[in-house]
Formats: structure tokens, C-alpha cells, sequence
């Protein structure tokens, strides 16, 4: 009989470590989500009895395409709600104040765009309000609507939203338009499932600028009034909203 025996080398002992940061990871994540118990619920659209539908851009990134965008929406008498990520803001102060002072309403996408489920309730927080402050400072608003980075919207996030008096925000519509589709994938991502109270997520990319057009087109001869998200949800409870 063969016995074997496994040296344990250096590839050994770097599993090893990997195996245990993400054992204690996991675990990290898990107290975040325990330690809070909040009553808000994340806003995915409004009133379905209304035939309304609101527009929403989350911004990190893309400001080369955001002039043609605005440019769009005013041709076409269309608000929109644009989620600012606070770095970005610090760099682009003069886009913000211009999607701003052209009548769009503007929320916080956070400040660092981080992961908001692996930060504390106290990080979360950290991360609205130094995007508040900076929003608040270029455009004289403050914003009271957040969309965090990636969707996520565990008890940490949504205990931090609720401390501040935010709504959290996200969406019924996703154009998965940071892919980089076709503009006409977009087009009918957006029109095939459009509904009354439906919050469209969009990012500022190339072939968003090309299906934006149509879509505002399209969704209009449907009989659909566009509105900021805050209109939208003016009447939600957004402790009943979880689906």
C-alpha cells in the first residue's frame, strides 16, 4: 500500500489564506446585514394607476455623453432624474450644475461608488452624506433620493437611507445599457416593458444617446407623461414597497 503525502507549499498555504479571508468575509457581511433592522423598503416604481414613467441616469462615469443627452431631453420636454456619484461630481461640477439648472432633478449615487452591502450602517452613511455635501454645494439642493451602486440594498444601506431621511431608489425598467448594446436592444428593453409607474434605469453611454430618441418617441405614443422620480412616487409608502 502507497501512502501519499501532500507537501504543503506555497500554493498550499495561499489557498489556505484565501479560504479563510473569504470564510471571514462572508461572515463580516453577515453582521453588517444582522445588526439593523430597518422599516424602509427599496422604491421600485409608482403609482400603477397612473400612466406615468420616469427616466433616471446613474452617473459615475460617461460625461461625454451627457451634454448630448440633455441636449435630447429638451428638445423632447422631458425631466429626467440623474444620480450623481460624489467623486465625479467633484470633477465635472460645471455638467452638474448644468443637468441642474436645466430642470433635472438630481439624487446621490454615493460617493466613492464602493460596494454598499460590505460597508456598516456608519459607512453608508459616510458615503451619502459626503456626496450631500458635495451635491448640495455646486447645485444649492439637497438631495433626498439615493440609488446605490449596484443595486444593493441590504439592512446596512437601507438602515443608513432611512437615519438620513432618503428614499432608496432603484428600478422596474433595466436598459443593461453599461453593456453596450445595440441602441435598438435598448429601444426595446425599454418599450417592451414599460408600465404605468415604471422607473427606467439608464447609464450615459454611446448607444444610449442613439436609443434615447426613440424611446422618448415611442413611449410618448404610448400615451406615457414623463416625470422626475420624486413626482412619481410622490403618493408610495416606501415601507410597503418591497417586492
Amino acid at each position: 500500500m502507497k501512502i501519499i503525502f501532500i507537501r504543503r507549499g506555497p500554493l498550499f498555504k495561499l489557498a489556505a489564506w484565501i479560504i479563510l479571508a473569504a470564510f471571514l468575509i462572508i461572515l463580516g457581511y453577515m453582521a453588517l446585514q444582522e445588526d439593523y433592522e430597518p422599516t424602509l423598503a427599496p422604491i421600485y416604481q409608482g403609482n400603477e394607476d397612473k400612466k406615468e414613467i420616469a427616466l433616471t441616469v446613474n452617473v459615475y462615469w460617461g460625461e461625454e455623453y451627457l451634454p448630448q443627452m440633455l441636449k435630447i431631453m429638451e428638445e423632447n420636454n422631458v425631466k429626467a432624474t440623474f444620480f450623481i456619484g460624489g467623486q465625479w461630481a467633484e470633477k465635472f461640477p460645471r455638467l452638474l450644475k448644468k443637468i441642474s439648472t436645466s430642470g433635472h432633478e438630481i439624487g446621490s449615487h454615493g460617493y466613492s461608488h464602493p460596494h454598499p452591502d460590505y460597508l456598516s450602517k456608519s459607512g453608508n452613511i459616510r458615503e451619502i452624506t459626503r456626496s450631500e455635501r458635495v451635491i448640495s454645494k455646486i447645485t444649492g439642493k439637497k438631495p433626498t433620493l439615493f440609488a446605490p451602486p449596484y443595486g444593493e440594498r441590504g439592512k446596512s444601506v437601507l438602515a443608513a437611507v432611512e437615519e438620513l431621511g432618503y428614499q432608496c431608489i432603484l428600478w422596474s425598467v433595466d436598459t443593461i445599457d453599461w453593456q453596450r448594446p445595440a441602441p435598438e436592444t435598448i429601444v426595446n428593453r425599454v418599450t417592451q416593458k414599460a408600465h404605468n409607474g415604471a422607473i427606467v434605469l439608464m447609464h450615459p453611454t454611446a448607444p444610449t444617446v442613439r436609443a434615447l430618441p426613440e424611446i422618448i418617441t415611442a413611449l410618448k405614443n404610448d400615451g406615457y407623461e414623463f416625470v422626475t422620480v420624486s413626482e412619481l412616487i410622490k403618493n408610495i409608502d416606501p415601507r410597503q414597497t418591497e417586492r
